[in-house]
């Protein structure tokens, strides 16, 4: 195998040494962008896609905290090593050569910008609950979702300042009535609402797996800071502890906001629930007001994921742009952002959204909502795999044994979690990804010879 590619030194936002807008991010900022890439709007279902199973599904979650903590303190430790712009990409390119690198940089932004159009379309039915007249027509639902993502886009390209504004703002507010139902509801807490341990005729085992595959992706978005390093101020030392804070403070939410739920609402009509946090605040205080209520925090929370999202998905490509491994166009910034990767995501998220509501069916956009689950997990493969390689050369660093023991377990832990996403993910969602990851081989290639004769 040829040799890895020596890390590039640590960069600015303008990618020199300086600039009006280098390194905006501090640690609570980075923190919020972890927390509101990981909460996006799928808390406000959670609890009604996973009660069928019984409480068995709070175990699934909590084992699959602990899969996420462990992916984040490897994208930590990873961080201290290689603090750029890229996350995932630079790892994989440092550990395993272009190709990895690229393959790495090629998946993560296809699982941004499909994952940008879910969230919009998804955005739509809630705005329809602030604003019925929203969800009349199927163009004024295709014109709500655009404004949903171009919103945040026209955020990022004000610069990386707005970007962290917005980021904070909104994740302060999503969280106020998350944690009211999370904190709140405790006190409120009725054991008898809980239902059976298992509710299904599937052996332990089975549940738990069950549930586990549909929990499976609520914590996509631990990378967040590692991929925006280039941003964060003193990378080497913030992006690990924004990564784990902020996992932290997402598997928190998750789990108080989930065993509130189910001690709030009935088991039985749980299951059936379209909106389970809005049920769980009307038992707390009665009437129907906390429909709007939730309407208004799922709303916030997409918004700010969309923001987040939108800032990573362009940041992979500026980082493999600069490297050769992307267009040119991708590889320059103004006030900080990578305008060219903002653009062309926000474009293609907004192709595929129009799509969505002109084809007559839901069914293509699903299966490509699907198949990013299975694309989100090859970047976190090659990095724990890349971590892996790093601790068994040992060239860099004289690391203790006890240290180096810790750290191989936590990125063999990650590995098999992300393994488990694989799984999780589906026979047909694997099928269709890897087809998804070939037609990158192609962009690859046609890369690859342009750099190479640039070279000759």
């Amino acid at each position: 195998m040829a040799p890895a590619p020596e890390a590039p030194a640590p960069e600015t936002a303008e990618g020199s040494t300086g600039g009006p807008h280098a390194r905006r991010f501090g640690l609570p900022i980075a923190t919020c962008l972890v927390m509101g890439n990981i909460i996006g709007g799928g808390i406000f279902l959670l609890p009604a896609s996973v009660a069928p199973f019984g409480t068995i599904s709070l175990v699934a979650f909590g084992v699959l905290t602990l899969g996420a903590i462990a992916l984040a303190l490897v994208f930590g430790r990873l961080a201290e090593r290689l603090p750029q712009t890229g996350g995932p990409y630079v790892y994989a390119r440092a550990a395993f050569g272009d190709f990895a690198g690229f393959l790495a940089a090629w998946t993560y932004w296809i699982t941004s910008w499909v994952s940008n159009a879910a969230l919009a379309v998804a955005s739509v039915g809630y705005l329809s609950v602030l604003f019925p007249a929203i969800g009349a027509h199927k163009w004024s639902m295709c014109l709500a979702a655009l404004a949903m993502q171009w919103l945040p886009a026209l955020a990022n390209l004000a610069g990386t300042r707005w970007v962290g504004t917005v980021q904070l703002v909104a994740t302060v507010l999503k969280f106020a009535p998350l944690l009211l139902v999370a904190v709140g509801g405790l006190f409120f807490f009725d054991p008898a609402n809980l239902g059976p341990f298992q509710a299904t005729d599937q052996s332990p085992a089975g549940a738990l797996s069950a549930s586990a595959a549909i929990l499976l992706f609520s914590y996509l978005g631990v990378e967040s800071a590692a991929v925006s390093a280039g941003e964060v101020r003193d990378p080497a030392r913030n992006v690990g502890r924004a990564t784990i804070l902020g996992t932290a403070g997402a598997a928190v939410v998750y789990l108080l906001g989930t065993l509130s739920v189910f001690g709030l609402v009935a088991h039985d009509r749980l299951v059936d629930s379209e909106a389970p946090f809005t049920d769980a605040v009307n038992a707390m205080f009665g009437g129907t007001w906390g429909g709007t209520v939730v309407a208004c925090a799922a709303v916030i929370s997409m918004a700010g994921a969309l923001n987040g999202w939108t800032l990573l998905s362009a940041q992979t490509p500026y980082a493999a742009a600069k490297d050769g491994l992307f267009p040119k166009a991708f590889g320059k910034k103004q006030r900080g952002v990578p305008v060219m990767g903002v653009l062309v995501t926000t474009a293609l998220a907004s192709a595929l959204t129009v799509y969505n509501y002109t084809a007559g069916s839901g069914g293509v956009f699903e299966v490509l909502v699907l198949v990013t689950t299975f694309t989100a997990t090859v970047p976190y493969l090659l990095a724990t795999a890349a971590q892996i390689r790093f601790l068994l050369e040992g060239k860099t660093e004289q690391v203790h044994r006890g240290r180096l023991v810790r750290d191989a377990s936590l990125a063999t832990a990650a590995f098999g979690f992300s393994m488990w996403l694989v799984a999780g993910s589906g026979y047909a969602a694997v099928y269709q990804g890897t087809l998804f990851l070939f037609a990158g081989v192609l962009v690859y290639a046609v890369i690859a010879a342009r750099k190479a004769r640039a070279g000759a």
